[in-house]
């Protein structure tokens, strides 16, 4: 694919590429760059995968105790 058509269709490419699809890129006939996909290593998030396994206790946010909060100048 030449430079012009692939600036013209930018967004199209890069759906396509999301698709698996590889693409190149040529200036004056030469290649010039290669479109790919990246490859997820992690694993997509999906929230609440830790439901019941993280407890907070319920004075977490209480005041600190005088002596600890002197220490951080408060």
């Amino acid at each position: 694919m030449n430079l012009y058509e692939a600036k013209t269709n930018l967004s199209e490419l890069v759906d396509r590429v999301a698709a698996g699809e590889e693409i190149v890129i040529a200036k004056s006939g030469k290649p010039r760059a290669r479109l790919v996909p990246i490859e997820r290593d992690v694993p997509e998030r999906r929230p609440g995968r830790a439901r019941g396994r993280i407890r907070i206790a319920t004075d977490f946010d209480a005041p600190l105790p005088p002596e600890i909060a002197a220490a951080f100048g408060a």
